[in-house]
């Protein structure tokens, strides 16, 4: 019943980014409340952290006009590929991309006005130095506008797990799923942390997406959440049991969607703006 467990994918390969459209499912959420609220000012220049394979980037580019500059960096390399082929197919041309880590940016000291990123916090390995070099990158008065989505996404899906971990007698388990669930930003811990690298928060805004599914096999199977959600789960729930343990979620998530008339999962998202 569990077979998605043994989904492996190399997101470094040609035939996976060519096909890479994570849009539908994910980025558009959070894109759509951060191109809601950011300040669109002609002739700036901008920069997108963890821009991927071109969203929100391409979408900014052209909102900002041609008199405006956007650069791109992710470490991702084959997306910004993907990001260069649509750039070009688009006729997009006031944009650059740069490989590499938002850590270490090959840009100035006071060249940038604009700073996004759509649910790159979630991605970064030191969030402390990405958030000095923005800042040391910041023209005075630049903004910073970031998306990202909040501690209580999924909730359904956790409750459920937490149900069938305390069935399984897994408490073993159940700090290593309570840890994982608490590495995902809050609106304070990301307000301290860009008032830390001298930046001062302006305003928030916050509102709650939802996944809709048929069921949770649906769900447990869909391509997305086999990439972006599975690797955390199964390593939060690795041991000898995890197949039956899985089993049991998916069958409990089957009888909620049964009940409920389907599955539901709710996403809360935060759009977060400070200025240097």
């Amino acid at each position: 019943m569990s077979d998605y467990l043994n989904h492996q994918v190399n997101i470094h390969d040609p035939a996976f980014v060519a096909h890479y459209d994570e849009l539908p499912l994910w980025s558009a959420y959070a894109g759509a409340l951060l191109l809601r609220h950011v300040p669109l000012r002609r002739g700036c220049v901008a920069l997108d952290i963890g821009c991927g394979a071109g969203f929100p980037l391409l979408e900014l580019a052209q909102r900002l006009g041609a008199g405006s500059h956007v650069y791109g960096v992710d470490p991702w390399e084959a997306a910004l590929d993907r990001a260069r082929a649509k750039a070009r197919q688009w006729q997009v041309a006031n944009v650059t991309l740069i490989p590499g880590d938002a850590a270490s940016l090959p840009l100035p000291n006071e060249s940038i006005d604009l700073i996004v990123s759509n649910l790159g916090v979630n991605n970064l390995a030191d969030g402390v130095a990405v958030f000095a070099e923005c800042r040391r990158v910041a023209r005075p008065g630049a903004v910073v506008a970031l998306t990202t989505n909040l501690q209580g996404h999924m909730q359904e899906f956790y409750t459920v797990a937490f149900a069938a971990l305390e069935s399984a007698r897994a408490d073993h388990l159940i700090p290593r799923l309570q840890r994982h669930i608490e590495q995902r930003a809050t609106i304070p811990a990301l307000a301290a942390a860009l008032e830390a690298a001298g930046f001062q928060m302006t305003r928030t805004a916050e509102e709650t997406a939802e996944l809709r599914f048929a069921d949770g096999s649906a769900m447990l199977r869909h391509w997305f959440i086999k990439l972006a959600f599975l690797p955390a789960w199964r390593d939060a729930l690795a041991g000898p049991d995890m197949a039956a343990l899985f089993s049991d979620i998916e069958a409990r998530l089957n009888a909620h969607a049964r009940h409920a008339g389907e599955l539901r999962l709710s996403i809360p998202l935060a759009y977060l703006e400070a200025r240097a």
